[in-house]
């Protein structure tokens, strides 16, 4: 099968956060001092219970959106990534799914390309985040089922807990960079930790 086959024929999807770029969510927290916003999907799988506290955390310090901007805007994505993403693409359809939400994660997406991305939405109301909106529930899931409907193998790669749905529905997943704890609990999938033990992983697995 040559090269151009394989484009047609498979997808990757990725974790953002973690896998290509910093947590958004422990920046605000270095640049803040507010340790709470430290906790992230590595430590809570109920997305909701995490993003509800992170909105109370936000009203509680007068939080604006423009600061949380201004962090991001500081952010590079992790070294190597850029490499990994531009190498990985050259041989096959690369898709970012992501809990994060599209206000932070266009300026990201520049960094790396303009990859495609899913993602979130915020509501924000005079610079302060009020709400959010999700795309779809369970949306990393509901996406790789739906490539796998459309007949692509899908190869999925991710580091927390809410990506574990996503490796179980593709045809095979990796953790990078997980913690012990959560590589602990999906054995099924194996932990690289290095780009380059991530992108032999999943090319031998296309």
């Amino acid at each position: 099968m040559s090269a151009a086959d394989i484009s047609q024929q498979t997808i990757v999807t990725l974790d953002l956060e973690g896998v290509l770029v910093p947590e958004i969510w422990i920046a605000v927290a270095e640049r803040t001092g507010i340790a709470e916003l430290r906790r992230t999907t590595r430590d809570e799988p109920d997305y909701d219970v995490l993003m509800k506290g992170r909105l109370a955390i936000l009203a509680e310090h007068g939080l604006t959106m423009s600061l949380i901007a201004d962090v991001i805007a500081g952010l590079e994505p992790m070294e190597g990534a850029r490499d990994f993403l531009d190498a990985l693409r050259a041989r096959t359809q690369v898709i970012i799914l992501s809990d994060t939400f599209e206000q932070f994660a266009a300026p990201l997406m520049r960094h790396l390309g303009m990859p495609t991305i899913f993602c979130h939405q915020l509501i924000v109301e005079n610079d302060r985040i009020v709400d959010y909106r999700l795309r779809q529930a369970d949306q990393k899931r509901h996406a790789v089922e739906a490539f796998r409907a459309l007949n692509y193998r899908v190869v999925a790669a991710g580091d927390s807990f809410n990506d574990s749905a996503m490796l179980g529905a593709a045809h095979a997943g990796f953790w990078f960079h997980a913690p012990d704890s959560i590589a602990a609990q999906f054995p099924q999938f194996p932990p690289t930790h290095t780009y380059d033990e991530l992108f032999a992983a999943i090319t031998e697995a296309l």
